[in-house]
């Protein structure tokens, strides 16, 4: 299904039935890496699984900022008449998770956010120099947007009103002191480390984040 946001026209499946939640991937993903967690969402909630502006199906776009993203899952949302749904966004879609919640405070019930980093110098050296060498060679404009942007501040944090939990791996290219920080930061935040995992391998066709999903919805949406 398609729908128009922002001013570009953006791709999205929806299963299921009950409180919704939007899905956002990371960079240079679409929403099928969600597939796993689609299945076992869907059961008791209305999902929406996005692709990001320039990626997969969605209308392709000459810059990327991450502010712009945020903006179209706003306008997603009001397009839709969605009620405060749930946001779940892994890496570059937690960024955006955290933008919009800061930026739009009112319109969601909750946030999760899996690995997402407040500015480029927050990532791990490994994960940074990959990165400007790419850069280097490919003027990709996905990779320039990682290399300059997320620039977000404490005081942006303190404007999120909605509950936000953020995940991290145990071998995670955002180090835990920096999740540790973010959760600290926004005032009802908190903080889940995944062991043994990696940025990508409790979220990737996997299921695994489905039980921390469930719970803190449930804790969230419970009157």
């Amino acid at each position: 299904m398609r729908v128009h946001a922002n001013g570009i026209s953006i791709y999205y499946e929806r299963v299921g039935d009950g409180p919704p939640i939007l899905l956002l991937h990371g960079n240079e993903e679409d929403h099928s890496i969600f597939d796993r967690l689609i299945e076992a969402l869907k059961t008791d909630h209305d999902v929406f699984a996005l692709d990001t502006r320039g990626h997969g199906e969605s209308e392709k776009v000459r810059s990327f900022h991450y502010s712009d993203m945020a903006d179209d899952v706003a306008s997603f949302i009001t397009e839709l008449n969605i009620k405060k749904p749930i946001v779940y966004g892994f890496s570059d879609g937690g960024i955006v998770g955290l933008i919009l919640a800061s930026k739009y405070p009112g319109i969601l019930s909750g946030v999760i956010a899996s690995g997402p980093n407040l500015t480029p110098k927050d990532l791990k050296l490994s994960a940074r120099l990959p990165m400007r060498i790419k850069n280097i060679f490919k003027r990709d404009p996905l990779v320039k947007m990682m290399i300059f942007e997320p620039n977000i501040t404490y005081m942006d944090l303190s404007k999120i009103e909605a509950p936000v939990l953020i995940t991290v791996a145990e071998r995670d290219v955002i180090p835990i002191s920096h999740a540790e920080y973010i959760a600290d930061k926004i005032p009802n935040g908190r903080l889940t480390i995944v062991p043994y995992e990696n940025h990508y391998s409790y979220i990737i066709h996997s299921d695994r984040l489905f039980p921390l999903i469930s719970d803190f919805i449930d804790e969230t949406l419970t009157p």
